[in-house]
């Protein structure tokens, strides 16, 4: 199986259920992934090495190891958090492997990258969105004690993910990173590019704010697909509405258009909501794909197989 060329962005667990889903149909997929995460074991060593944050990259990389016992073993090995209370407490053995090969290779992200997933026998290949650790800064609008609503600024990722309120605005910092010249590469030569699910804000945004990469998504002959959300229950979708998703992106990425939007019924929950929706999606220049993509038994994540199947009937219809 070889496949189409897919370039999935985005984040974490939405990015890393896109991975698997499109792992499915193709073998062809480069990850491009967020590097603003400033929590938990990423934000340790972010914070005393001065490097990429490497938790969303070792997600990505387990997410598209092989289907074998070899490659079960080592997305089990990658994943591994270490216990206990000593300074290894909570960092994933993953995330130490990266840095390991960072120090070795210094200033050759990439390269360490591309040398974990030859470890992995991953199929694709994962990169970084920028060349250097940003941060995500927010405007939330929040009710205040007396029944009044204002805005305030939050910075970085974790805080604004957890920040009560509604995200009204995101931004980088710096405003203007320089992009990963292999992921501007790869999305000049995609047949699809995907973006989405994922944290809205923190994860799959981002991407635009970064002039070189939309730029390259603007400008890529690739078909493009927005994949929405199964859920909007966590903090970041606190106050939206699928339609205010796909408003929000194209409130920061304006020039940006896509050919399909991927929602799941199941989430839009009237038939004022479905007419937002459609109303959304026209605006962005697409065609809406509903259809059910969450997971039975776990409300709030995707199902691999039925993300692959939405994901295979778009590529039959657009042949590629």
């Amino acid at each position: 199986m070889s496949g189409p060329r897919v370039v999935a962005l985005g984040g974490g667990h939405g990015l890393a259920a896109s991975l698997r889903a499109l792992r499915h149909l193709t073998e062809a997929i480069t990850a491009v992934v967020t590097v603003a995460d400033d929590g938990g074991s990423s934000g340790r060593l972010r914070q005393e090495y001065d490097i990429l944050p490497p938790g969303d990259l070792r997600m990505a990389l387990a997410a598209l190891c092989e289907d074998t016992t070899w490659g079960h073993q080592w997305t089990a090995v990658l994943q591994h958090r270490f216990g206990g209370s000593g300074e290894l407490s909570g960092h994933a053995l993953g995330n130490l492997l990266i840095m390991a090969l960072w120090d070795l290779r210094p200033h050759e992200q990439v390269r360490g990258l591309d040398l974990v997933g030859r470890l992995l026998n991953t199929r694709g290949r994962v990169l970084p969105m920028a060349l250097e650790p940003l941060e995500i800064e927010a405007e939330i609008e929040a009710e205040t004690a007396v029944g009044t609503t204002a805005t305030s600024t939050v910075r970085g990722q974790s805080t604004v993910a957890r920040q009560p309120g509604i995200v009204r605005s995101v931004r980088l910092i710096p405003e203007a990173p320089r992009a990963c010249p292999e992921a501007l590469e790869s999305i000049k030569l995609a047949d699809l590019v995907v973006l989405g699910p994922g944290s809205w804000f923190t994860s799959v945004m981002p991407h635009l704010l970064v002039p070189e990469l939309r730029r390259a998504l603007c400008e890529t002959p690739a078909r493009r697909i927005l994949t929405l959300n199964v859920s909007l229950s966590d903090d970041e979708a606190n106050g939206y509405s699928l339609a205010e998703h796909v408003g929000a992106i194209a409130a920061h990425a304006p020039d940006l258009t896509f050919d399909h939007v991927i929602a799941d019924p199941q989430v839009v929950r009237s038939p004022e909501e479905r007419a937002a929706l459609d109303a959304a999606v026209d605006r962005v220049g697409a065609s809406l794909v509903l259809t059910a993509v969450g997971s039975p038994g776990r409300p709030g994540v995707h199902d691999t197989l039925r993300l692959a199947a939405a994901y295979r009937d778009v590529i039959q219809e657009q042949g590629l």
